[in-house]
């Protein structure tokens, strides 16, 4: 997925947070599944995120705002044929990430990081779940391809860093073989693909 956390390297055209308040906007959960939606989207009216996330217009919009202030999404000029409605597409297709590091001399930081984390991981988590309760309407072909893993290396940090970037890179050019593949018109036999990896220490 676009969103990512404590990021060791941040891949070109990656918006790197490092304001607390821009942050916190994603301390709301709805904010973050607007997000991924209009990121699928790649250009939505606040109607159109509305009827995905079953919410009213008018909350959206205020939420849509909101990323808006911070950078997160932009109005998008392009597919509008009603100036009526206002589109909107994110900043940068290459999602956003942050790093504790850039938090960590602030009182507030610890608190905002752990809640944005906590609310990354409920969210995902749902994605899940929902995949697990539909997967009997999906194709063989999806679900034999569909995995989930959990490795336990010994690892040094220097050496835990360095295995985050390169998976960073990894799904870096998997997301840019994808969007160059949609921008060709190739898109037979195509989905949306949610890739959920986590990586810390822990002691037996």
């Amino acid at each position: 997925m676009s969103d990512q956390n404590s990021t060791p390297g941040t891949p070109g055209g990656m918006y790197q947070i490092t304001d607390l308040d821009a942050l916190k906007v994603f301390t709301h959960p709805l904010r973050i599944r607007l997000y991924r939606a209009l990121l699928t989207a790649r250009s939505a009216t606040a109607s159109h995120l509305a009827d995905q996330v079953d919410e009213a217009v008018s909350l959206v919009s205020y939420h849509l705002r909101k990323m808006s202030a911070h950078g997160f999404i932009t109005e998008d000029p392009g597919p509008g044929t009603d100036g009526r409605e206002r589109w909107w597409k994110v900043s940068t297709d290459r999602g956003w990430s942050f790093r504790s590091a850039d938090f960590a001399d602030r009182p507030e930081g610890a608190a905002v990081l752990a809640q944005v984390t906590r609310q990354l991981l409920a969210t995902r988590a749902e994605r899940y779940e929902q995949f697990l309760d539909q997967q009997a309407a999906w194709p063989r072909e999806w679900t034999d391809a569909s995995f989930s893993s959990e490795f336990m290396p010994l690892l040094t940090a220097a050496e835990l860093q360095q295995m985050a970037d390169e998976v960073t890179e990894l799904m870096q050019r998997w997301t840019d073989r994808g969007r160059a593949a949609e921008e060709a018109g190739d898109t037979a036999g195509r989905e949306h693909v949610a890739v959920q990896m986590y990586g810390f220490p822990f002691r037996p």
